[in-house]
């Protein structure tokens, strides 16, 4: 499911005026990780976080649950180890992940990573055309409630050949674990992006204002800069799903819609939702929210929002005309810059 947002990217609005108050200030720390760029941008009257505190910080993260690591926990367990003793982020994402594969009868859930796999969007990146056979073979390793976090910090699979992906949701639980770090600095005012999903800390105190983040159109051109909105964010975590790069149209109809491998068929199928945009107290939730909305459709989704009030959501979807539009939750609405 993570192909779906290798693509997505966010434009930051900043604008950085040069404050009055010399002893607060704004202080940038960037870098690599987990295959993409990470940035951060924190207030404070003094240095209170290093960029090496951060490496440190997201190595760590990437040795529990990092599928491209060979040595990583989640590699162990995937590779049929049983006695891996996982740790706390291992801990709070599968349960962020049981939380949301629940809510969304299954359309979130990580262990289709077998699937992932044999489609060639995984690690080994070796593409190929399942037969049906083949992928009903596959769906007896898929399933969330196969998998079991025991209570001496083990997990457990149904079987063996079971592959557990947590990247649908792990880099938006990644920007949590660095806000959560940041304020155990005593920082207040921040935001945190990691590969496109992000977390506003608080305000953009030396502005007095909100951070504002943009949001790119699907359909624009791997040159172009267009954002469909900007929006004023103040402890929120946000994240989008949207193949942005690759929504394809058909030639003939001029339909428009992205790929995607639903994990009850175990199919790549279409869909016309195009992107999903959620917030969210978490960027954990945001990531794993907007990944579902992007498996469900759009009937389906609007009827979970209405349950679910708590989320901010813009969906972008192609009509039966093949054109463009929007839907968006009121509370989203209102948190549109004009």
């Amino acid at each position: 499911m993570k192909e779906l947002k290798r693509f997505c990217s966010f434009f930051i609005v900043l604008v950085l005026f040069i404050s009055c108050d010399k002893t607060t200030d704004f202080y940038t720390i960037q870098g690599e990780a987990q295959g993409s760029t990470y940035s951060i941008k924190y207030i404070s009257t003094e240095e209170k976080v290093t960029k090496n505190q951060i490496d440190s910080l997201l190595t760590a993260f990437d040795l529990s649950l990092s599928t491209y690591r060979s040595d990583s926990k989640i590699s162990k367990i995937n590779a049929g180890d049983s006695t891996v003793v996982i740790d706390d982020f291992f801990i709070e994402t599968f349960q962020l992940s049981n939380q949301i594969y629940n809510e969304t009868n299954g359309f979130f859930d990580p262990t289709i990573g077998v699937l992932v796999n044999a489609y060639g969007f995984g690690p080994n990146k070796k593409h190929q055309d399942l037969t049906p056979k083949q992928v009903d073979s596959l769906l007896q390793f898929v399933g969330f409630d196969k998998i079991k976090l025991n209570e001496n910090k083990t997990i457990s699979k149904k079987y063996n050949e079971m592959f557990i992906d947590f990247n649908a949701i792990a880099q938006g639980y990644s920007v949590d674990v660095v806000v959560n770090y940041l304020m155990s600095k005593g920082i207040e005012n921040a935001i945190v992006e990691i590969g496109g999903e992000l977390f506003a800390l608080g305000k953009n105190t030396i502005n007095n204002k909100n951070w504002v983040v943009g949001i790119d159109d699907p359909l624009q051109k791997p040159e172009e800069r267009t954002l469909i909105a900007k929006v004023n964010l103040e402890n929120l975590g946000m994240a989008t799903s949207g193949n942005y790069r690759k929504v394809m149209i058909d030639e003939k109809t001029g339909e428009k819609f992205v790929h995607i491998i639903n994990p009850k068929t175990g199919l790549a199928q279409k869909n016309n939702v195009l992107s999903a945009t959620v917030l969210s107290k978490s960027s954990g939730l945001s990531d794993g929210y907007a990944t579902a909305f992007m498996l469900m459709s759009l009937e389906e989704s609007k009827l979970f929002l209405q349950k679910h009030p708590e989320l901010y959501v813009m969906l972008l979807y192609s009509d039966s005309n093949h054109k463009m539009q929007q839907f968006i939750t009121e509370n989203f609405k209102q948190l549109i810059k004009e």
